[in-house]
């Protein structure tokens, strides 16, 4: 039955940590279904399978992400100092851009963690974020119906710009907001087009997850079972494989579509929740 838990847990967590809809508030509800026991694993397993789906923007984005080329087109292997004096300088900017848009969550969930914790990890403040958010993303749709954005690429963005974002992305630490939600809607108000937003939210989970992640598992520990390691693993992959698929996906999806139809789930969810509650 764990085996099953944790790949239902890993499919949510895949699906839902890239898009607009809240991956932690998804699991606090799933938990209530198919929790795994006892409750200190499957807060950390909830946090650790994180990094399958953060392990699927590396990938997906490999390219982008990396600035060093290892090869000639002929196919000679380059040096590391050749790689490191001809690397990609556009590249450099998004790696400091996603550095510097970390920032304000790395500082303040560093110092309120712990409150967040204690205080809003419930189904009730999961439910009035999803809604507030839900409506938050219908209204600025419907306010950016043809506008004309002011960035088309992550290369264009100023840096204060990117700390704005940055400290839009700091709204998430409220369950049910959604990390990406809230990058997605500050770079979009601060003048961003939506698959430049997006992907910006996905760069940005890079850091902010990992630091996250490493956060709690400091705090809770390694001393997990065999048993438990492994379904960890389990959860992982899952993450990882659903994760690819619904970035792709969904890249293609905004192409020619807004994010109102996310709104409109959200509000559903939410009223769902408060009636379950």
């Amino acid at each position: 039955m764990n085996f099953i838990k944790v790949i239902i847990l890993g499919i949510i967590e895949g699906l839902t940590e890239f898009i607009p809809v809240s991956s932690t508030g998804h699991l606090i509800i799933a938990n209530q279904f198919i929790s795994l026991s006892p409750e200190k694993f499957a807060n950390a397993f909830n946090v650790i399978i994180q990094l399958g789906a953060i392990l699927s923007v590396l990938v997906l984005y490999f390219d982008e992400l990396n600035p060093l080329e290892e090869k000639t087109k002929s196919g000679e292997k380059l040096s590391l100092q050749y790689r490191w004096e001809h690397r990609d300088l556009k590249t450099m900017r998004l790696l400091a851009k996603i550095i510097i848009g970390f920032l304000p969550a790395a500082v303040l969930g560093f110092l309120f963690d712990d409150l967040i914790d204690e205080y809003l990890f419930n189904k009730v403040t999961v439910a009035i974020a999803l809604i507030f958010y839900g409506i938050v993303i219908i209204v600025l749709e419907i306010h950016n119906k043809d506008k004309e954005f002011k960035y088309h690429d992550i290369d264009q963005i100023n840096i204060k710009t990117i700390l704005l974002i940055g400290l839009f992305q700091c709204l998430a630490m409220v369950p049910g907001t959604s990390r990406s939600a809230a990058t997605i809607i500050g770079a979009m108000l601060l003048g961003c087009d939506r698959k430049t937003a997006a992907e910006f939210s996905f760069f940005l989970a890079i850091p902010t997850m990992l630091g996250a992640t490493g956060l709690k598992i400091i705090k809770m520990g390694f001393a997990f079972t065999l048993e438990e390691w492994l379904l960890i693993l389990v959860g992982s992959v899952v993450s990882y494989v659903v994760a690819y698929a619904v970035i792709t996906k969904f890249m293609k999806f905004i192409k020619k579509n807004d994010f109102k139809v996310f709104g409109v789930y959200r509000i559903i969810l939410g009223i769902l929740v408060l009636l379950f509650v």
